[in-house]
């Protein structure tokens, strides 16, 4: 049976926490009780949100260190089944075989196919993106667009929205026919840019910021013809979404259970809401 904690001693743990905080006074830190490091390793995806939370927390706590690595959610898996790192970061729900590990989900996510702004295709078919990304159709005029070829960028195996976009586009990763294969959003949006022809999948919230904040030139896709937005993620209506997940390998104590507490709490919702995820105490 899979480890994850019931809503009671969830809603048990957040009252510890909001406890402890009171008696730390209000936004102030403590006396310094609570120390030590904590090494935080996995999704690329989560890792600029846990940061964050982890600056928070140091307020409160500022004899407490963080080390924060990404590397894709097989590696917060992994580094967590093995004692490696303190908390395990994956942005995909757990497999059969790593559900020995405790799970906690602080918040929801969505990843969307994304193109460059300057293609005419507006949108595709689930079995348009599984014949491209499988190379069947291989030209842009073959869907409506500039006759052109497709560049299939693809993210390393080990990156939780890998599973997330195959199970939904029902293809094998050793399928698809990729001329770049790339690592963490940033290096997606990079190499879109640089191909301009090219295709690739993202983190739904991270590609909204690229748009909003940075203009980035890229065009978010729809799903079964649902807008890609954090609105419809929050709603339930958009296809393609995620949990967002710490992990640990046994059940969360001293620091450890302190700071999950802490980023479960409502006093993060605005980090949550701040990187477009949608927060599961909302």
């Amino acid at each position: 049976m899979k480890r994850v904690w019931t809503q009671t001693l969830l809603l048990i743990a957040l009252g510890l926490t909001c406890l402890h905080a009171n008696a730390a006074g209000d936004g102030m830190a403590d006396t310094g009780v609570t120390r030590g490091k904590l090494v935080i390793t996995g999704s690329s995806t989560l890792a600029p949100m846990i940061e964050q939370i982890g600056k928070r927390f140091q307020v409160r706590h500022p004899g407490v260190q963080f080390d924060v690595q990404t590397g894709g959610s097989g590696r917060g898996i992994s580094d967590a089944m093995a004692g490696q790192a303190d908390i395990g970061m994956a942005s995909r729900a757990l497999k059969d075989n790593e559900s020995t590990l405790y799970s906690f989900a602080v918040a929801r996510d969505g990843i969307c196919v994304i193109l460059h702004r300057d293609n005419p295709v507006q949108a595709l078919s689930n079995q348009q993106v599984a014949d491209i990304f499988t190379g069947k159709i291989t030209n842009w005029r073959q869907v409506g667009g500039h006759d052109a070829p497709i560049v299939v960028i693809n993210p390393k195996e080990s990156f939780g929205s890998v599973d997330l976009f195959n199970h939904f586009f029902n293809i094998k990763y050793s399928d698809i026919k990729a001329q770049r294969v790339v690592g963490v959003n940033a290096e997606r949006f990079k190499a879109l840019i640089d191909a301009p022809n090219g295709i690739a999948y993202v983190s739904l919230g991270a590609a909204e910021r690229q748009v909003t904040a940075n203009h980035l030139p890229i065009r978010l896709l729809p799903a079964d013809g649902v807008a890609p937005t954090t609105k419809n993620i929050r709603s339930g209506n958009f296809p393609i979404s995620r949990p967002l997940l710490l992990l640990t390998k046994v059940s969360p104590s001293g620091l450890v259970k302190e700071f999950i507490n802490f980023a479960l709490s409502a006093q993060v919702t605005d980090i949550v809401e701040q990187y477009d995820f949608v927060p599961y105490l909302d």
